[in-house]
């Protein structure tokens, strides 16, 4: 066999491997189930205006892939998610149903499940538009005041106190406790009370003011006596030390601090924000010429917007309200 022949064959086997291994290739593609995407979204209320796509809280999902459904439920903002099952070869077409309370339930069909989905209803009782002659109107400066328990700490005085911590130098420690740092030399622990009598202490400043200092070392200042007063240690192991210990004295006070913040009007409707400390909230609003203060129950009742509330995961509330037809921003 001549050495053209012998090349010839072993590109040809070459070939025939590069081949084979391009078919498994192809093969296991097809067969290998494409991941499963987990497909995202959000349910708002279908309105030209986006600042009136207010979210649908707690919506029924559900997603069909096939033969199989999938459901979840939205969470207060509208948000839902829901992975879908393995699919071998390609895809097949998702279709998600959405329904809540109040809104025509409505079928999505989903191109890309891998996108964000912003869904949209329609309420299934609309409110009837009626033309009013003279609508009542309302100033769009609708103040949400408030009160939330805090406190503040003032500085009622100083203190000041020296004292000693006594001890013989160069004492073998032996193992007898307390020792210096490098459990070489007898040390002594000493300590000092400052009495809070009702107070408590900032910025306290411990300061070894005369004696071999470089020998000693601050142990600890501990709240005692359920942190009325507090106790001062320090570790000596050469000669005695002296120190001396300055504090502020300080009290702290419950307050009640009142809070004001303002409503956002879009068009007819307002939104605003309560944290979860929020306590004897009211709506300050000019309403046909007049200021009325109108105070916020568990659930907002007004006589000119109908109310709604949502509560996030840290406990803040978000209102939404919608102008009566009788009446308007102005």
């Amino acid at each position: 066999m001549t050495a053209k022949q012998k090349t010839a064959i072993w590109g040809g086997g070459v070939l025939s491997l590069a081949i084979i291994a391009l078919a498994a290739i192809f093969i296991i593609r097809q067969l290998r189930p494409e991941a499963a995407p987990v497909l995202t979204g959000v349910v708002l209320v279908d309105d030209p205006d986006p600042q009136k796509q207010a979210p649908i809280g707690f919506a029924s999902i559900t997603a069909t892939v096939g033969g199989t459904h999938i459901r979840a439920r939205g969470d207060a903002s509208g948000f839902f998610s829901l992975r879908l099952p393995h699919q071998f070869g390609r895809p097949a077409p998702v279709r998600l149903r959405v329904e809540s309370d109040g809104y025509r339930a409505r079928e999505f069909p989903i191109a890309h499940p891998g996108e964000i989905q912003v869904l949209h209803l329609v309420s299934s009782s609309p409110a009837a538009l009626r033309p009013v002659a003279q609508p009542v109107l309302i100033s769009k400066s609708v103040r949400v005041r408030y009160s939330e328990q805090t406190s503040i700490t003032t500085i009622e005085g100083s203190v000041v106190k020296v004292f000693e911590v006594p001890n013989k130098g160069n004492v073998p420690c032996d193992m007898h406790l307390p020792c210096s740092p490098d459990s070489k030399w007898k040390g002594t622990l000493g300590s000092t009370v400052l009495e809070g009598q009702g107070n408590t202490f900032q910025n306290v400043r411990v300061t070894c003011i005369a004696g071999p200092c470089p020998f000693t070392r601050l142990e600890s200042q501990t709240p005692v006596d359920h942190g009325q007063n507090l106790k001062i240690s320090v570790l000596n192991w050469s000669e005695t030390t002296t120190f001396l210990v300055e504090a502020e004295v300080v009290q702290t006070h419950p307050v009640e601090i009142i809070r004001e913040a303002y409503a956002a009007v879009f068009g007819s409707s307002m939104n605003f924000t309560l944290p979860a400390t929020a306590q004897g909230a009211t709506i300050e609003a000019e309403v046909g010429g007049r200021e009325i203060i109108y105070p916020m129950g568990p659930d907002l009742q007004l006589s000119w917007a109908v109310c709604s509330v949502k509560m996030t995961g840290n406990g803040t509330k978000q209102f939404h309200c919608d102008l009566k037809p009788e009446y308007r921003f102005k």
